[in-house]
């Protein structure tokens, strides 16, 4: 224990120091009207914490099941080094553009908040009432509920003694507990969650450094050349998953309003989380790919339990089980700190919704943390999101595009608004995000014109209730 402490406290001095390397903006921009403390939610996060709730969201168990499918479609090592690549420039374009939004309105509620204020008083609550509605319901509630089957799951692999029922309770009692946690205390919550997150990435970086030296890199070489798998209609598909792995760069943005000197610390918690994961990614898919021979890979969902056995031995399925379990404590957590704020911010907003508003002194939102876990509950028992995760990515897809895009609407609505950090490299980075973000929305729709109706009828569902609430 005694050692597991001490990589923590090393692990936390380094997101620390890499958070000082990034560059701060100008404090002449800052606006105190802005950055003064919310009694109900004082800003008590850091640009550390801020990172850490980015990590925890994004990674769960998306990057050890998407890869052999990306081996069977690509055919190309390179290619499917290439695909997650991209889906790590598109977070990070994401990530600082969403930066300058939060830093210049740091207010908790993510694109709601953000999409409300940047659209105007006629379009903007009511496509920020739908980004809510959608973002509580399909961003949080039925991942959680999903990481929480999926802990089970994989506590099972850990544990192969351990019945269905009993590793269902467990993880049933994780979701409500962590639920508790939060709502009932900020500050012990949010420890938990850095402590947990932390030691999820040490131990994701020890798999790739005891693991990739292990393999053969020859392998990563393998398979057809690089221009024609890039060519090929499946990279398309490919890229669909890899940014459904890569979801939830945004987390910083939902937690805005509890951040310290929001205008220097959100923009470098967003972009210095999407920098990790992008490297633990791109780090671990090579030590996947170097492990065992393409074939072996191929279309397999549990790849990083095949990567594990061809570097570690027989036994590295229980060690691959036990690493995912243990990183999807973090991500439920994460889902658990983000997805109230949501409601919370809402409830501010509409008086039919004040209850959602009410939090206990130092705790989170109370009746909005009990209704996410609730219908979470609900989910896990029933698997009634299953048809939630059909549409989640266009729809996620869409109000990221339309948030981002918020960037050149806000300049030109408000440009004197005071802005303590601006994206680098405007307006390319933007442009970057909105362009990869709207061939996948473009292909999407037309490859499932029913997912396509699906997100249409969810936005109009949004209109309508916004309506009943105001």
């Amino acid at each position: 224990m005694r050692r597991t402490g001490q990589r923590v406290t090393l692990l936390a001095s380094v997101v620390r120091a890499m958070a000082a390397a990034m560059p701060s903006a100008p404090r002449s921009d800052r606006s105190p009207a802005i950055d003064e403390p919310d009694a109900a939610s004082p800003r008590s996060l850091g640009v550390g914490s801020g990172a850490l709730l980015v990590v925890a969201s994004m990674v769960g168990t998306g990057v050890f099941t998407t890869t052999g499918l990306l081996v069977r479609d690509l055919g190309s090592a390179p290619a499917v080094l290439v695909a997650w690549l991209i889906g790590g420039v598109a977070a990070l374009a994401g990530a600082l553009s969403y930066g300058e939004l939060a830093a210049a309105l740091p207010r908790n509620g993510g694109e709601y908040a953000l999409l409300t204020r940047v659209y105007g008083p006629s379009v903007g609550p009511r496509l920020g009432f739908a980004a809510g509605l959608v973002s509580f319901v399909v961003g949080f509630a039925a991942p959680a509920a999903a990481s929480t089957i999926a802990f089970g799951d994989y506590l099972r692999g850990a544990w192969p003694g351990l019945s269905m029922e009993a590793s269902r309770v467990v993880g049933l009692g994780l979701l409500v507990g962590l639920g508790l946690l939060h709502a009932r205390t900020t500050r012990h919550g949010t420890g938990f969650q850095n402590v947990t997150t932390a030691l999820k990435v040490a131990l994701l970086v020890a798999f790739i450094a005891l693991g990739l030296p292990r393999g053969e890199l020859a392998r990563l070489t393998e398979g057809a050349p690089l221009a024609d798998a890039l060519a090929r209609p499946s990279f398309a598909v490919g890229l669909v998953f890899v940014a459904y792995a890569y979801t939830g760069w945004n987390a910083a943005a939902y937690v805005a309003g509890e951040t310290r000197a929001p205008g220097r610390n959100l923009p470098r918690a967003l972009a210095l989380g999407a920098a990790i994961v992008t490297l633990l990614y791109l780090g671990l898919n090579a030590t996947f790919l170097a492990a065992a021979p393409a074939e072996a890979l191929s279309g397999r969902v549990e790849v990083g339990e095949v990567a594990a056995r061809g570097v570690f031995g027989p036994r590295a399925a229980q060690l691959v089980s036990a690493l995912v379990a243990w990183g999807l404590v973090s991500n439920i957590g994460a889902f658990v700190v983000a997805g109230p704020r949501v409601l919370e911010v809402m409830g501010q907003d509409h008086p039919r919704l004040r209850a959602l508003a009410r939090r206990r002194a130092g705790g989170g939102p109370t009746w909005a943390t009990a209704l996410l876990v609730a219908l979470a509950v609900v989910m896990a028992l029933t698997a009634s999101f299953d048809a939630l995760l059909i549409y989640v990515g266009v729809l996620l897809s869409f109000f990221a595009a339309a948030t981002v895009a918020g960037v050149f609407v806000l300049r030109r609505r408000e440009p004197a608004l005071a802005r303590p950090y601006r994206v680098i490299a405007f307006p390319i980075t933007p442009l970057v995000f909105l362009a990869l973000s709207g061939w996948m929305i473009v292909f999407a729709v037309i490859e499932r014109p029913v997912t396509a109706a699906w997100a249409g009828g969810t936005l109009a569902l949004g209109v309508a209730l916004h309506r009943w609430a105001r």
